[in-house]
């Protein structure tokens, strides 16, 4: 454990010392990255869509909603541990709370039982607690597969998914693999009503990919509160809520 840990503290440095030379261009890696973002596009409408699609089919509503709580379940402990390393001691405590609650009466997570007692859902991740704490976005990066993110988010993604989630923890590799892979494909199904929307909205869809992405974690490592002096990149430090 101490040694995962110390792997996280080791991606953060790392991430602040890059993080702080690419201030001046978010997206220096532009032409890499529309051919990852044509790649992930040929390869979704190839493989993953019709996937996702027959997988809703074939899924009764009540089992996916089942498999989405589990999931969500376990997205609530990796919020919960993200929530204590930014201080926000009651926010950690209420994701905690729920997480305890979803795990034994909601049958591991397969019902949400802590939403019947008023408790709240928060999301956070490792990303956001390096932005909590100063780190900048670093540059714009289109990851084969998962998508958009910048060099700081990347950085969270391994933390919370190797080092965070209890998916992490176990032991048989095969399972492990079976638990991503459904999650991949459950939270792909969860998005198929928007899929086309992207395509349809705008002329260049990476742009606004990559400009929705970028406000939407501004947004979010702000806690909800950006100011007028945002300018498209990161919020004023003095919109964070400590």
């Amino acid at each position: 454990m101490l040694k995962k840990f110390l792997s996280i503290a080791i991606l953060s440095l790392i991430t602040l010392m890059a993080g702080c030379t690419s201030l001046d261009n978010r997206d220096p890696l532009e032409g890499i990255n529309r051919g990852v973002y044509k790649f992930n596009d040929v390869s979704d409408k190839a493989l993953f869509k019709p996937i996702a699609g027959a997988y809703k089919a074939v899924m009764p509503p009540p089992v996916r909603g089942g498999v989405n709580n589990f999931f969500l379940n376990l997205k609530t402990f990796v919020t919960a541990v993200n929530q204590a390393f930014q201080f926000k001691f009651n926010k950690a405590a209420e994701s905690a709370g729920r997480f305890l609650i979803n795990s034994t009466l909601g049958i591991a997570g397969l019902f949400d039982v802590a939403s019947t007692q008023g408790i709240p859902q928060y999301n956070e991740d490792f990303g956001q607690t390096l932005g909590y704490w100063g780190v900048g976005n670093g540059a714009y990066l289109m990851l084969p597969f998962f998508g958009p993110s910048t060099l700081r988010d990347t950085t969270g993604l391994v933390a919370d998914n190797f080092f965070i989630d209890p998916i992490a923890y176990v032991d048989d590799p095969r399972t492990r693999n079976i638990l991503r892979g459904t999650r991949f494909i459950d939270k792909r199904a969860e998005l198929l009503p928007g899929s086309d929307l992207l395509d349809e909205a705008a002329l260049d869809p990476y742009s606004f990919m990559r400009d929705a992405y970028l406000q939407r974690r501004a947004n979010q490592v702000a806690d909800g509160k950006v100011t007028i002096n945002y300018d498209g990149f990161e919020p004023d430090n003095s919109t964070k809520v400590r």
